[in-house]
């Protein structure tokens, strides 16, 4: 079993950076693919980024490709997300999973262990 711990969020300007961190417990944390995904209020989780167990291959949503960027040190145990030119609309809820096929998947539902979140808020 994995746990997930979120840190690295809280209050930035828009069009500034924030990065989120992930750190995992247990020792194959580096064989599991991991997933960033947020939730804002009134809305559904949504798929962020994802990255494979080796970190050679990523996958992003649409309205955060080319502003985000995920990663991960597997020596570390930590995965990232590095959010540059923040939105309001950015706004939310992020949490990290993880995924024991070890690929980059954006279905919540391929994911198999969960962080607690950490709130991202962006303001105009």
């Amino acid at each position: 079993q994995v746990q997930l711990v979120e840190s690295g969020g809280g209050l930035v300007q828009a069009g500034g950076s924030l990065r989120l961190s992930c750190a995992a417990s247990g020792r194959t944390f580096s064989t599991y693919g991991m997933g960033w995904f947020r939730q804002a209020p009134g809305k559904e989780r949504e798929f962020v980024a994802g990255i494979s167990w080796g970190g050679t291959r990523t996958t992003y949503a649409d309205s955060v490709k080319g502003r985000f960027t995920i990663s991960r040190d597997n020596a570390k145990n930590t995965g990232y997300l590095q959010m540059n030119s923040v939105k309001p609309e950015d706004t939310a809820v992020y949490y990290c999973a993880v995924d024991e096929y070890g690929g980059s998947r954006s279905s919540q539902w391929s994911y198999d262990y969960w962080g607690q979140g950490t709130q991202v808020t962006v303001s105009s």
